[in-house]
């Protein structure tokens, strides 16, 4: 959600509420357009309309003003006039580019006029229906069969669908495909918390590649600073914007072709960035194929478990390795890479010698590819409650060698482990 301003979520009519002086004639008002760009394309390709407020040559924080229109029963005509104003003022119009405009929910009360009036504003400003997404926050309507019709309704006039803010409060999936918008923009905090904890980056992740798959563009908004537009760029996400790329301004095409420019050069620069990614990767899966080969060799010649096992163990994100004979069953216990860990802290699974572990998927990737050293999915290690992925090899003796990795702690949970290494 942008920061400069957007429309109210919504509008609490009171009877009785004495009339106001209109706050439009009380005023001034002026149209400002953040760009929405696509990566895959590398253009710009589309504006989200915004407001900005002033009176006496003053700012105005527009939601004042709209707190003012709730109280004074005016929103629906504020919302007009905003509406038209963008309209008006879009002189991007011939440009083939869409126009991102914020429905209040209000609107959505009497679909057939709010849409015909709407319709009526896009003639008047000779912008063709299809160019404009209407920004809806679908958690936020009172009347949730209202706002489908209006959406339907709207469908069939040549209206664009935005569902705006998904991911936050109430929204879920069910009515994200009952609504089947063109495009769901994803909430900024969810690219926030990506920024600083891995496992909300994973979650972001997936989020984006179900939306997709369920047959809507994504759009990651709020994006701010080169390492946010890593990660929107890595989820795949079909459109971004932010402050990064521009702040919202007034339309003209030296600006666009900045904007563009600014894309690309992210876009390079972020490409770099996962190259020496890779290659980091390639060297640390190395070091780490060679230090368990090592490991195996020395388990060979009979060496202790704990001293066969400590250099391996001191390698970034290794946590555990422990030994299987041919049923599965644990050999002993786990030499760990910090032995204090749990002390203090009572946990009746870390000491797990005699425990059976034939059922999992480490273990059956050993048994078929006895020549490999192989990695399973990521599960939730039981000594520690935390995501473990397995590696595991076959030794002499029809034995299995497991090694644990906590691949959240390497390379900020963006490890890639192939299936054997």
């Amino acid at each position: 959600m942008s920061s400069v301003v957007r429309l109210p979520r919504r509008s609490h009519r009171r009877a009785g509420t004495a009339p106001a002086p209109d706050i439009i004639q009380r005023y001034d008002f002026n149209s400002v357009y953040q760009p929405i760009l696509s990566p895959t394309h590398q253009k710009l390709v589309g504006y989200e309309a915004l407001v900005r407020v002033s009176r006496d040559n003053q700012p105005v924080p527009p939601i004042e003003l709209f707190e003012q229109a709730d109280r004074h029963n005016q929103t629906p005509e504020l919302d007009r006039h905003l509406l038209q104003l963008h309209l008006d003022n879009f002189v991007a119009g011939s440009q083939p580019v869409w126009l991102f405009l914020n429905i209040n929910p209000a609107t959505c009360i009497h679909p057939e006029a709010s849409l015909e009036r709407l319709a009526s504003q896009c003639q008047q400003s000779g912008i063709h229906p299809e160019k404009v997404v209407l920004e809806l926050v679908e958690t936020a309507s009172e009347n949730p069969s209202a706002l489908l019709e209006f959406i339907h309704k709207a469908k069939a006039r040549g209206f664009q669908i935005a569902i705006d803010d998904f991911g936050m409060g109430d929204s879920n999936f069910e009515r994200l495909w009952r609504i089947n918008p063109l495009i769901v923009k994803l909430d900024r905090s969810l690219l926030v918390n990506a920024e600083t904890n891995s496992r909300a980056r994973m979650l972001l992740e997936s989020l984006v590649k179900m939306i997709r798959e369920s047959g809507s563009l994504v759009l990651l908004e709020g994006i701010e600073n080169n390492a946010q537009a890593r990660i929107a760029l890595d989820t795949e996400a079909d459109l971004l914007q932010g402050f990064l790329f521009a702040r919202p301004g007034s339309l003209d095409v030296h600006q666009a072709e900045q904007t563009e420019h600014g894309l690309r050069a992210v876009i390079a620069d972020s490409s770099e960035w996962s190259l020496q990614d890779v290659r980091d990767q390639e060297s640390y899966l190395r070091l780490l194929r060679f230090e368990i080969l090592e490991a195996c060799h020395s388990l060979s010649r009979e060496l202790p478990f704990d001293s066969a096992c400590g250099r391996l163990l001191a390698v970034d994100g290794i946590k555990r390795c422990f030994l299987l004979n041919a049923q599965g069953i644990q050999q002993g216990n786990l030499a760990r890479a910090n032995p204090d860990i749990h002390r203090g802290k009572f946990n009746p699974l870390y000491h797990s010698a005699g425990a059976r572990w034939a059922h999992r998927e480490y273990f059956r990737n050993a048994l078929d590819r006895p020549q490999h050293i192989s990695s399973c999915r990521p599960y939730v290690g039981l000594p520690d409650a935390k995501r473990t992925v397995t590696l595991s090899t076959m030794l002499p003796g029809q034995r299995v060698f497991c090694v644990d990795i906590h691949p959240d702690e390497v390379f900020g949970g963006q490890i890639s482990l192939p299936a054997t290494l």
